[in-house]
């Protein structure tokens, strides 16, 4: 037997887990799978802005050799300017690194700061590569609670508690994925305040930044403090409809006389992976000095309004169901009965749910929401295949009890 590494016992990826496996099987035996799984907007005819995708043609010839290890200087000075728009100050091209998307930056500046047993605050429920990620680094992610009383706002008094001498750092998720909350700028202080008592880095995840409703305001978390390590992290897979160029950024700001070292750290990564994809890198300049195609899709009237106001309206009218609308992103994460429908067990409702009617949901647990009474939904496809689908749950669950065979076979459900 040839084993996997020890390091990956504790690491998972539920968005492409047992269940996305199951639709798999279900694809190849001929069924065709509503995938709500996973913020992929490109399936469901989501196009990235035309300049961004001409540029890239006409720059290919440009783009055969390596670039720089942390990336195109053009590129990085257009991050820069992204973030000195917002307000943070201070900001050093050298100091931005581009990267293979943001999930191999996610990785990487974890890997870079974590040393074995040292440990992270970690949102629940997070984006579960933050998790994957301190896990692999040999650290330990603690969970703090995000709290659906409060519109999915974290704790400040929950994350304060479990602050102790191995914790390095705090992660924000900001816009939420998977809750869609958006966080005020009073709530974000009192967080930079805590990182600034107990000297804590500050990973702010912001790759939703523009995708924002009901005209609510979104604060860049490193320009509330210059005595605090912030690292940003962005990309074009969300805001600029652009999942499959695999094209994001890290930028290190605030008190970086303290992060010297964690600095050469991301450079040797950076250096040791020799570049990330140069094409997308052309990308980058256009879309962000660029017009966004999301700023109309965003509003009421909007096709990503429209499909917010459709899958939230559809879901809260389900019996049993409960939601909290969300302010920003694509997903909502909607409350079940658990009681009402016997759930024990909130994986295997995703999975009776798309045996019996094909749609490809994700667990709450998958992120590392601890009771099995959570799921999330992406609101990515077109109004019409939206509201089929919110339908389709509601028919399932008029019947379901977990445990029960009342499900509808696959025949019948086509």
């Amino acid at each position: 037997m040839i084993l996997k590494s020890e390091r990956l016992n504790n690491v998972s990826y539920d968005l492409r887990g047992p269940v996305y496996e199951k639709a798999k099987e279900l694809e190849q035996q001929g069924h065709y799978i509503t995938k709500l799984n996973i913020g992929n907007p490109a399936p469901f005819g989501f196009d990235a802005p035309p300049a961004m995708v001409q540029y890239i043609i006409d720059n290919m010839h440009l783009a055969q050799g390596y670039s720089d290890h942390k990336g195109l200087l053009s590129s990085r000075e257009a991050v820069k300017r992204y973030y000195e728009k917002k307000g943070i100050a201070n900001i050093h091209v050298d100091d931005i690194f581009l990267g293979n998307g943001l999930s191999e930056l996610i990785m990487q500046s974890v890997q870079t700061l974590l040393n074995d047993g040292d440990e992270m605050l970690v949102p629940s429920p997070d984006y579960p590569l933050w998790t994957a990620a301190v896990r692999f680094a040999g650290g330990k992610a603690v969970h703090y609670l995000c709290d659906e009383e409060s519109e999915w706002f974290p704790d400040v008094a929950d994350i304060r508690s479990k602050i102790n001498s191995r914790t390095k750092a705090i992660v924000i998720i900001n816009p939420n994925n998977p809750t869609g909350a958006v966080y005020s700028k009073e709530l974000l202080q009192e967080i930079v305040q805590l990182a600034e008592e107990h000297n804590l880095v500050i990973f702010s995840d912001e790759i939703y930044d523009k995708i924002l409703y009901d005209e609510v305001e979104f604060t860049s978390t490193a320009t509330l403090s210059d005595k605090v390590v912030f690292v940003t992290l962005s990309g074009l897979s969300k805001n600029y409809l652009a999942a499959g160029y695999r094209a994001g950024w890290i930028m290190v700001s605030g008190a970086k006389h303290k992060a010297t070292s964690y600095l050469e750290g991301l450079n040797l990564l950076a250096s040791l992976r020799v570049c990330s994809n140069v094409p997308a890198q052309f990308a980058l300049q256009v879309a962000l000095e660029g017009p966004t195609t999301v700023d109309s899709m965003v509003l009421p009237t909007g096709r990503l309004g429209q499909q917010r106001t459709i899958c939230y309206e559809k879901l809260s009218a389900i019996p049993g169901i409960s939601c909290v609308k969300p302010k920003g992103a694509f997903y909502l994460f909607p409350k079940i009965d658990v009681k009402k429908f016997n759930i024990q067990s909130d994986q295997q409702f995703v999975l009776d749910f798309l045996e019996a009617h094909q749609v490809l949901l994700v667990h709450g647990s998958g992120f590392n929401w601890k009771q099995p009474d959570h799921f999330r939904v992406v609101y990515l496809p077109g109004a019409e295949e939206l509201s089929q689908t919110m339908d389709k749950l509601a028919l399932f669950l008029s019947t379901y009890q977990q445990g029960s065979k009342q499900q509808k076979p696959l025949e019948m459900a086509l």
